[in-house]
């Protein structure tokens, strides 16, 4: 009899137990139950991995993209897992070589963060990437990176058309964006 119920309990939780749901990366995170999980099954994440550099108007900006399996997300009460690119960056004046803005060791970790929300099959499996902004928000808006060869991609930046002034973000004394608002920006591979 001692050893009848252990075996029944085990007989037990594997019938009720519930594997992870595993979907297609680009499967909206509030048509799938909790917990579930975003895979990119087709490795399109991983052609973006890297160190990038390009030069516009001046300044050096260096991207440095590295991918997370299985990050925990919670949006709306939905709880989930996805795969997502991180972009961390620094911007540097050619000239003087003084950093203008990076986001490699931020203050607050909620801000100044750029993640991936999926890929854009209609646009050759692009990647849109959301950037929360600095301090105040400012700059936060959609970049998407389109892999063009094997050691290049394209660039395109579409902040926030909201206006800043010194009184919106009094704690902040520099509201200018320097990542470069542009499209067709290319990057090379380092």
């Amino acid at each position: 009899m001692k050893t009848i119920f252990p075996l029944f309990a085990l007989m037990l939780s594997l019938i009720t137990f519930k594997a992870q749901q595993v979907y297609q990366l680009n499967t909206f995170f509030d048509d799938v139950p909790d917990y579930s999980y975003m895979k990119d099954l087709n490795n399109e994440l991983s052609l973006y991995v890297g160190n990038y550099k390009a030069i516009y108007e001046g300044n050096e900006i260096t991207l440095f993209i590295t991918k997370e399996d299985k990050r925990f997300n919670e949006l709306l009460d939905k709880k989930y897992y996805m795969d997502i690119l991180i972009v961390k960056y620094t911007v540097r004046n050619v000239a003087t070589g003084t950093v203008l803005d990076d986001n490699l060791n931020p203050i607050n970790p909620k801000r100044d963060r750029i993640i991936s929300m999926g890929t854009n099959p209609p646009d050759n499996n692009s990647i849109d990437l959301y950037y929360t902004g600095t301090k105040c928000g400012i700059g936060w808006g959609r970049i998407t990176l389109l892999k063009i060869n094997d050691t290049q991609i394209k660039w395109a930046y579409y902040p926030d058309s909201r206006l800043f002034s010194g009184n919106d973000c009094p704690d902040s004394k520099n509201i200018k964006i320097y990542l470069p608002v542009t499209k067709n920006l290319i990057f090379t591979e380092q």
